[in-house]
C-alpha cells in the first residue's frame, strides 16, 4: 500500500495537495496518457459541467483555442473535405504551425487551434459550442473519433501520470469554477470511455470511501 505524497513537478502549483498512488498504472484506449496518480481535489472541486446550458461564461473557455493530439490531427485531416466543407473554414486556418512534442498525448505530441476573433476557430459563432462536435453529430459519428483528448477531458488534466485539475481551476480562470458537479463526477463519463471500467471503479471507491482527506494509499 502506498501513502499520499506531495508532488510538485506536474506542471501547475500545487497548494497542500494531496496525490495518491494507484496499485497500477493505467493506460489510456491509445496507449497514452496513463493514470497511475491521482490529486484527490478532482473529488471535491466543481465546476458548472453543463456547458451549453452555461447563461454566464460567453464561451470563455474557448477563447484560447485547445491542444489537439496528433493522432486526432490525423483524423481530423482524414475528414478535411467534409469538414471544410461543413464549416466553411479551409484546413490551412485550423491549427497553429508550432507542434509540442509530449509522450504522453496520443500520436505523441500536438498542435493548437488557430485563436480567430477571440475564441477558437471551431468555436461556432452562429450558436453556441463545437463545430468539429456538431460535425461529428451530424456524421452519426461518436465525437471521440475526431475531437482531442485534451478537449473531452478539460477541466482535468494529465500530466506526469497525475490525474489533476487543469490549471484554469486552480487559478479560478475558468469562469464555471465552484458550482455544479465535481471535476470527477462531471467527466466520469470521459474517463470511462479513454480509460476502461477498471480504473473507473477505483476512482468510485476512492471517491465514495471518505479517503479525499485522509491521505492514505489506494490499495
Amino acid at each position: 500500500m502506498n501513502t499520499g505524497y506531495w508532488i510538485f513537478n506536474i506542471g501547475y502549483s500545487i497548494s497542500m495537495a494531496t496525490v495518491l498512488t494507484l496499485s497500477r498504472p493505467f493506460p489510456s484506449r491509445y496507449g497514452v496518457p496513463v493514470i497511475a496518480h491521482v490529486d484527490l481535489s478532482i473529488f471535491q472541486k466543481q465546476y458548472f459541467t453543463h456547458c451549453l446550458s452555461c447563461t454566464f461564461c460567453a464561451d470563455s473557455c474557448c477563447s484560447h483555442g485547445v491542444d489537439v493530439d496528433l493522432y486526432h490531427v490525423d483524423r481530423i485531416n482524414e475528414r478535411a473535405e467534409a469538414l471544410e466543407a461543413y464549416t466553411g473554414i479551409n484546413r490551412d486556418q485550423w491549427f497553429g504551425e508550432a507542434r509540442i512534442d509530449d509522450p504522453e498525448l496520443p500520436g505523441g505530441g500536438s498542435v493548437r487551434t488557430r485563436v480567430v476573433g477571440g475564441a477558437c476557430v471551431f468555436l461556432d459563432r452562429q450558436d453556441r459550442g463545437c463545430l468539429i462536435h456538431k460535425f461529428c453529430d451530424e456524421l452519426g459519428t461518436d465525437y471521440h473519433d475526431l475531437k482531442s483528448i485534451v478537449d473531452c477531458l478539460f477541466p482535468l488534466s494529465v500530466m506526469d501520470s497525475t490525474l489533476y485539475p487543469a490549471s484554469e481551476v486552480e487559478d479560478r480562470t475558468l469562469a464555471c469554477v465552484g458550482t455544479g458537479p465535481t471535476l470527477y463526477r462531471g467527466l466520469r463519463d470521459e474517463l470511462l470511455y479513454y480509460f476502461g471500467e477498471e480504473l473507473v471503479g477505483v476512482l468510485d471507491g476512492l471517491e465514495g470511501s471518505g479517503e479525499q482527506g485522509a491521505g492514505s494509499g489506494i490499495p
